[in-house]
Parts: C-alpha cells; structure tokens; sequence
C-alpha cells in the first residue's frame, strides 16, 4: 500500500529515539512515556515528539487539518466563516491557558474549535484580502519547513535552504530583467518596502549606517497617494518621519501623475530637502492601477533618485507573456518587493525584496557577528547570507513557494495567472450593463474589480441630493449580512470622496464563470429590502 499523506508529513518530523539516550535518561524517559500513554493521556512535559506518545494523536491532528480545513473548508457548498462576536467566541472556545496540563483528548477539542471559527481563507469565495486559497504543494512546503524547523542565516544550520533561496531568487532576478543583483526572503512586504527605503538612503549617504541621521540634510521621497500604507509607515519608523513622505497625485484610474511627481520634486529641491527615492507601485491595493513605470524612471534616473517598485501584488504578471506589459520598466528599477504569498496564492507568508545593486544588502546591514559568521568556516562562506538580512532568526518561506514552481513549473504559474486575470473579466462583462451594479473603474487593470451595488430603493435615483449618503450605507450592511450568513467575504472601502465601495479579488485559480454567476446572484440576495 502507497503511503498516505499523513504518512510523508509524519515522516518529515523527527521522533525521539530512546535509545540514544544515556542509560539513566533512557530508563526515565521510557517509564514517563508509558505512564503518559498507558494513564491520564496528559500531554508530556517534553519538547521532543515520542512515537509512543503522539504518533496516533499526530496522525488525528493531519487528519483533522486535511478533512475541516483542506477539503471541507474549500467546498463550495461550505461556510467561509462561522461568524461570532467577540464575545461569543469567548463563551465556545476557552482561551486562557492553565497551570496544570491539558489531555490530548481536550486539546483535540480545542483544535476543532479553532478550525470551526475560523475564517477558510482557502475557501474560493473568500475574496476579501490579496491572499486566498491552500496551494496544495505549497501547503506540504509549509508543513515540512514548519517540521524541519530550520532558521536560514548560515550554510551549515540551513543548507538545503540557503542554496535554494539563491536559485528561487536568480530565477526572480531574470523574470524582472535585471542583468545583476541580490534579493532576500523577507517577512511580508511591508518589510520589504522597508529594505527598500533603507539601502536606498544608505546608497545615497552610506555614512549614515555609522553615524545615523545626525548631521544628514532632511531627506524626503515620493510616492503616490494610492500606494500601500507601509511606505509612510517604515519611513516613519527608519527615523525619516511620514511628513517626508510627499504624496503625489493619481489620475482617474489610480496611476501615478508623472507631471505632479517632477513638480514635487523641484519643490522639495526648492525647499533646500534632498529628495532620494521614488516609491511606485505595479498594482495598488484597492484599484489594482499600475504606475507608469518607464516615465518614472526617466525622471528618476534626471534626479539620480532610487527607484524602488512596489509589486507586492501586480508582480506576479512578470509569469505572463500575455500581461507582463503592465510592468514594462520594472528592469529599470533599483529595487523590487513582489510577493509570491498573494496572486500565486503561496502559503503565508512568502515576500522577496530585489535589488539590481549587488552588494548593497550585505554593506547596509552587516554587522560581522562572530558567533555566526566565522570567515575561517571549512566551506564557502557566500552562502551564509543572513549577515544581509536585519532579521537573524528567519523562517523557510522559500521552500513552500520552490515546492509549488516545482510542481507547476513557470508554465503553470503562467497559466495560473492569465487565468485569473480572464476570470476577473468574464465578472466586469456580467456587471458592467447591468442596473444594480455600477464598475468603479469601467476596465480595471488588474483582478481587482471595485463597484458598488445598488438596491432597487437606489436604482433609479442617481441625480438625488443624498445619493452618495446612502449609497455609502449599503456596503456595509450588505458585508454584515454576508458575514453573518458566512456564504462569501468580499471587502469595501471608501476612497478619496467616493462612497463605500466593494472591492473582489480573483486570484484562485480554481474560480470559474458559475463562481462569478453565484457572486452576483448573492449580492441581489443579500441586499434585498435595502
């Protein structure tokens, strides 16, 4: 018989052997193991996994994860959410932990309860964030890297994975055009943004690794009043203070105005402040616009500014012959965030930072220390790569996102993307003539589609004096309805002066037309008698 699925997790975890024990530890370790199986079934005190003990209740746990989560909680004809109040959910599933142990009979109980309440992010109507579904390669990828436990900042504590980063990420570096380079792994891409504005600054004034902001000029960036929240708020936190941050305009369709830039630009000039960084952005967060990347970069290279690229989410078109367009100019870049964890739907979390500036990560943060990174190790010492990170502890990420690429190869991934992007068409085509749905964006860029819903009371009073005011009411009882009855999650959002609006995500690939005919025929249930 073939092994099972939890058999290949299970073998990934290392189970104690007692028999390597010294003799007296031995003898204890086997009599509290049998006492703990043969008695309460309280759960053992120590750290490392008995065969005896947690086999079979290792096996139920996999069991239960694959069954509720895996397949149950991405069923069609299944809750995306039990929904509770915070309250409510105190009362079903107790929380505080104890100074006594618990037995595996109860914590099984607990790990139901933490299943049955939780939001099935995997579910194909959740389309609420720019992450969804459970990659099923990348899902083992996690699994395995969570089993081997692995910190990645040397060769010898990590070597599978410090060689892997470097193919991933090379692989990376050419799917972005740049002909040289370095990248990390980072832990989201808010943090990456954050690298970005640090080498940025330091490739401008490397003193300040040393001596700090003291004595530098005010320093100021620009980036456009649409991109995401964590521009402002790592500048903040790197000592630069979001009132440097210089918010440029958008035109109608969310991308960044090249003109207002430039103009900004001079004023900061003018203002005797050093401008230093452009942050664009290849697919914001609510509109899905993709920033003129190849103006920008003119401008910036007539400034000798940074130009830092914000792919978080619009990236992942760098698979796609057919959409890559939408990032043309992305290889004139000095840096690139992308995030494998949101359109390819990786595990989370999964975030690269990239840099066409090969040295610049190890010279920024470096700090030599010598506990970790001997220069007289017995191998070579280039891959021991976490001297360029600000992190020293660092999770696997690579290994869920090199296990799905794998799996799919660049042609899958390819497909995978020019998929959703039809799919997010074939929706904007259902709704866009009819009454009771209004595109905030007649052709959206990316799989972001924004648009309001309008009941039958709003229909046909468009020119009305209080319109907007209770159009910006429906959004939200429509949302408290839809989590309520936990039949799909889609967000709204206001922006600049519009009202509230709702904003679908399609990156599931497993999404189809009827998925899109249902999405519609929700909404009309759901805002009945607004």
């Amino acid at each position: 018989m073939p092994p099972t699925t939890t058999d290949i997790i299970l073998s990934s975890i290392v189970v104690a052997d007692c028999s390597s024990l010294p003799s007296i530890d031995r003898q204890t370790s086997v009599e509290l193991d049998k006492r703990y199986a043969l008695g309460s079934d309280v759960c053992s005190f120590h750290s490392a996994p008995s065969k005896m003990l947690h086999d079979q209740w290792f096996r139920e746990c996999v069991d239960a994860v694959l069954e509720e989560v895996v397949f149950k909680g991405t069923d069609r004809k299944n809750k995306v959410v039990n929904w509770k109040s915070p309250e409510e959910l105190k009362d079903v599933i107790d929380f505080a932990v104890k100074r006594s142990p618990s037995t595996h009979e109860n914590l099984m109980q607990h790990i139901k309860n933490v299943i049955k309440y939780s939001v099935k992010t995997g579910h194909p109507y959740f389309m609420n964030q720019l992450f969804s579904s459970v990659d099923p390669y990348g899902l083992i990828g996690q699994w395995l890297g969570d089993a081997l436990n692995s910190s990645v900042y040397t060769y010898e504590v990590a070597p599978v994975f410090t060689v892997m980063e470097q193919f991933v990420l090379n692989e990376i570096k050419n799917l972005i055009a740049f002909n040289d380079g370095d990248g990390i792994f980072s832990p989201g891409g808010s943090i990456a943004n954050g690298y970005a504005i640090n080498c940025a600054r330091f490739h401008k004034f490397p003193e300040v690794k040393q001596k700090g902001l003291h004595g530098l000029p005010r320093l100021v960036m620009f980036t456009s009043k649409d991109s995401h929240y964590s521009i402002q708020k790592l500048a903040a936190f790197e000592g630069l203070g979001s009132d440097n941050v210089y918010s440029v305009k958008t035109d109608s369709r969310g991308k960044m105005d090249t003109q207002d830039l430039e103009k900004q630009i001079l004023e900061a000039i003018a203002e005797k402040a050093v401008p230093f960084m452009v942050s664009a952005t290849s697919g914001t967060t609510v509109l899905g616009a993709f920033d003129p990347l190849l103006g920008i970069a003119d401008i910036c290279k007539k400034y000798n500014l940074w130009l830092h690229v914000d792919a978080a989410w619009g990236g992942a078109v760098m698979f796609s012959k057919k959409h890559r367009y939408l990032i043309d100019g992305i290889e004139k870049a000095d840096s690139v965030t992308f995030n494998p964890h949101k359109m390819l739907t990786a595990p989370q979390q999964c975030s690269v930072f990239m840099t066409k500036q090969k040295e610049i990560l190890h010279l920024c943060h470096s700090c030599n220390a010598k506990y970790l990174f001997q220069k007289d190790k017995f191998y070579d010492t280039s891959y021991d790569t976490g001297d360029k990170h600000i992190q020293c502890g660092r999770r696997a990420d690579v290994l869920k996102f090199w296990l799905m690429w794998k799996a799919k190869g660049t042609e899958g991934l390819e497909k995978h993307v020019d998929h959703v992007f039809k799919i997010s068409k074939n929706f904007v085509e259902k709704i866009k003539n009819r009454t009771d749905f209004r595109l905030v964006l007649p052709e959206p860029e990316c799989t972001n589609i924004c648009f309001w819903y309008l009941p039958k009371s709003l229909q046909n009073h468009h020119n009305s004096i209080d319109f907007d005011t209770k159009l910006h009411k429906v959004a939200p009882k429509i949302k408290e309805r839809m989590m309520r009855e936990g039949t799909m999650m889609i967000t709204y959002q206001p922006l600049n002066d519009l009202p509230n609006f709702f904003r679908l995500v399609v990156q599931n690939s497993a999404l189809n037309t009827d998925d899109m005919d249902f999405i519609i025929k929700e909404f009309v249930r759901l805002g009945e008698n607004l």
